[in-house]
C-alpha cells in the first residue's frame, strides 16, 4: 500500500464518491479509481459497492478507513517532526472563525509563542462548518471558534472562553435616538463584518433572529471596516462586547439594547481526541484556558512578525 491509494481511500470515505475525492485531491476520478482497484487487488478485499443510498462499505473497508487515517496522520507528523528537527522549529496549524481571528487570535498568538520559542504558527480563518473535517483529515492541528452542541465523533471540545455580540450604532443615528421602531430594524442598513456569512458563526444568530434581509447586509472585508462605516452614523452594526467597550465608553457608538439583539457564546478548541495530537496542540489547548490567555485575547495585541505565519488566502467578490 503507498500513501497515495491510502489517501484516495480516506478521500472517498470522507466524500462519499470518487467524484468528491477527485475534486478534493485534484486528480481525475479515473485516477482515484486506480488506486482503489490497485487496494483491492492487494488485499483481495472489494471494500465498498456502489447502492442507490450512497456506498456501502465491507467489514474490511471499514477497518482500512480507520487505519489510513492513522497511517496518514503518522506519515505526515514524521515529515513533520524530522523537518523540525533539522530546523531546531516546530509548527503549529491553527483554524479559526474570521472574528476570533481578527480580534483575539493575534494577542493569544504572540503571548503563547513568546514563551514557545521554537514554535511557529500558521493561522487560516475557515467557515466553522468545516472545523470537524479540517481536522479529521490532519489539514489542521486546533481549530478554535464558536463551540457546538454536538461534538463529532473523534474530536473533543474544550470552552476557554465566553463571548456577548450586542448591535451597536452611531449616537446620531435614528435607531440610537429611539425614532425608530425596533421592529423595523429589518429595514435599516447593516455594516457586517466577513464573520457574517458564515451560519454557525458568531454574528449569525443575532441576523437570523431579527430576519434580516440579505438586500440590507453590506459586508466588509473585515470587522473593524465594518465598526469604521457604523460610527459613520450610516447603518447598524454587530460586534462582539470587548471589541466596541472603547467606542461605547467614549460614545463613539451606542449600545442598542434589547432582548432579541444580544447574542451570546463561547469559544471552544477542537482537537483530535486522545493520543492524536501533537504535542504543540495539547500546549495551547492548556494556555488557552489560563488568565494571562484570556486577558492577552481581549487586549487583542498583535503578534511579532518573527512568531506569525499567516497562510494566504484570496476572497473572490462578484
Amino acid at each position: 500500500m503507498t500513501p497515495t491509494q491510502l489517501r484516495a481511500f480516506a478521500c472517498v470515505v470522507r466524500k462519499g464518491s470518487v467524484k468528491g475525492a477527485a475534486q478534493e485531491l485534484g486528480i481525475t476520478e479515473s485516477a482515484v479509481s486506480m488506486n482503489l482497484k490497485q487496494l483491492r487487488t492487494e488485499l483481495d478485499d472489494p471494500l465498498f459497492s456502489r447502492t442507490p443510498s450512497g456506498l456501502a462499505f465491507t467489514p474490511g473497508g471499514l477497518r482500512l478507513a480507520s487505519r489510513a487515517m492513522e497511517i496518514l496522520d503518522l506519515q505526515s507528523r514524521t515529515v513533520i517532526e524530522v523537518s523540525e528537527a533539522g530546523a531546531g522549529r516546530r509548527m503549529l496549524r491553527l483554524a479559526t472563525s474570521d472574528l476570533f481571528a481578527e480580534h483575539a487570535a493575534p494577542g493569544l498568538i504572540g503571548l503563547f509563542t513568546s514563551r514557545a520559542r521554537d514554535l511557529d504558527v500558521e493561522l487560516a480563518v475557515h467557515p466553522v462548518s468545516e472545523f470537524a473535517e479540517l481536522l479529521l483529515a490532519r489539514s489542521v492541528d486546533v481549530a478554535l471558534g464558536p463551540g457546538h452542541a454536538h461534538t463529532p465523533r473523534g474530536l473533543v471540545q474544550q470552552t476557554f472562553l465566553d463571548y456577548e455580540v450586542v448591535v451597536v450604532a452611531a449616537p446620531e443615528h435614528p435607531v440610537a435616538q429611539g425614532t425608530v421602531p425596533l421592529d423595523s430594524l429589518g429595514d435599516q442598513v447593516w455594516h457586517l463584518g466577513p464573520g457574517a456569512s458564515e451560519p454557525a458563526g458568531e454574528t449569525a444568530a443575532v441576523l437570523q433572529r431579527l430576519r434580516i434581509p440579505e438586500r440590507h447586509q453590506r459586508i466588509f472585508q473585515s470587522d473593524a471596516a465594518a465598526l469604521g462605516e457604523t460610527r459613520r452614523g450610516v447603518g447598524l452594526g454587530v460586534a462582539l462586547t470587548f471589541t466596541v467597550r472603547e467606542d461605547l465608553r467614549d460614545g463613539r457608538l451606542v449600545r442598542i439594547d434589547a432582548p432579541q439583539l444580544t447574542g451570546r457564546g463561547s469559544w471552544a478548541t477542537w482537537t483530535l481526541a486522545g493520543d492524536q495530537q501533537i504535542s504543540a496542540t495539547a500546549e495551547l489547548v492548556r494556555f488557552v484556558r489560563t488568565p494571562r490567555a484570556t486577558q492577552a485575547m481581549l487586549r487583542g495585541e498583535g503578534a511579532g512578525v518573527g512568531r506569525f505565519r499567516p497562510a494566504v488566502h484570496v476572497t473572490l467578490w462578484s
